[in-house]
């Protein structure tokens, strides 16, 4: 399927990767509509940052993926959806694990109620790595048991039940995307890029950070959502679950140092914060990506190598750094 001069719903559009797939999609000529969470002050988060040419050419919807009432309007002559809506902080799973599960779980089966409602063609639901907890073996494939270490992956795990149920009881053309650690500008400071790059340009002195053992696959947010595209317009890949992800690991430590040096910064880096440390038994302490199937579907490779990302991550928050709290710890 070509997504040019289709009618395609990105729930979810005004996050970090939604906002970077809504430009690659209309880069791709696709009729956008983006569905964005509802708040009386009428922002769209940053959606409101993009360049204005993209701006002009999408369609907003404002509403809550909890209701299907606020999502018919998006949903109607809609051919294809991506569903990123969700609450994504871990830390956050920990204080309001029901809300997690009300956004992730209900939300997502709206989602799915409506595509079967409406016959769209294809469904992208956009999961997460984290469903894989620590790795049991390495890469990671698409086999790999779920482990459910966080409130946050339990209901996105949740989530793809509900979603291959609907693959399953009613032939519902969705591809279930599992991307792994996915950085880039406009990335939330929840995250440790983020973290560390907005207190490098802050000017602070040092910084904390948690565990620096556990390892992750980083991979550069349009790297991502490029793949998600690839997904939509691949056939082969209708009724599957498939990875995305560069296919290299790095730890905390190695990563905080790369930025460190890329940075040219004198920062202190320590380890170990109490605030910043998961519960033990909640720590996932190893990702790396099998990438095998979505190269034999689709014709994607990543193209940004972790160094060059994370530079063009830097340049865009020292030009952005005002949008950052931070003295303040993001959960």
């Amino acid at each position: 399927m070509n997504l040019q001069g289709k009618s395609v719903l990105v729930t979810g559009a005004c996050g970090f990767i939604g906002s970077h797939l809504v430009e690659e999609l209309v880069e791709q000529g696709a009729k956008v509509k983006a569905f964005v969470y509802y708040n009386s002050f009428g922002n769209w988060g940053w959606l409101d940052t993009l360049d204005p040419r993209i701006r002009e050419s999408i369609e907003v919807f404002s509403g809550d993926v909890c209701s299907q009432d606020s999502l018919k309007s998006a949903f109607k002559g809609t051919e294809v959806v991506f569903n990123l809506a969700a609450l994504i902080a871990i830390p956050y799973s920990y204080l309001s694990p029901s809300s997690y599960l009300k956004t992730n779980v209900e939300g997502t089966l709206n989602v799915l109620q409506l595509s079967l409602d409406f016959g769209l063609n294809k469904i992208i639901q956009v999961s997460t790595s984290e469903t894989y907890g620590t790795a049991k073996y390495v890469p990671i494939d698409e086999g790999h048991p779920m482990q459910a270490q966080s409130p946050y992956s339990a209901s996105k795990i949740a989530s793809d039940a509900i979603t291959n149920s609907f693959i399953a009881s009613f032939n519902l053309p969705v591809t279930i995307a599992r991307p792994f650690n996915v950085y880039g500008p406009r990335q939330s400071a929840r995250a440790v890029i983020p973290t560390i790059i907005s207190q490098i340009f802050a000017g602070k002195e040092e910084i904390n950070l948690g565990s620096p053992d556990p390892t992750r696959d980083f991979t550069f947010a349009k790297d991502t959502v490029s793949g998600l595209r690839r997904l939509a317009e691949s056939d082969k890949a209708i009724g599957k679950t498939i990875n995305i992800g560069f296919g290299k690991e790095i730890s905390i430590r190695d990563l905080a140092l790369l930025i460190k040096e890329i940075s040219n910064s004198t920062i202190n880096i320590n380890f170990e914060s109490a605030e910043r440390m998961r519960p033990e038994n909640s720590e996932v302490n190893r990702l790396l990506c099998d990438n095998t199937l979505l190269k034999d579907l689709t014709d994607w490779n990543p193209n940004t190598s972790l160094e060059k990302g994370l530079t063009e991550t830097l340049e865009w928050f020292e030009r952005n750094i005002d949008l950052y709290k931070a003295d303040h710890f993001n959960i």
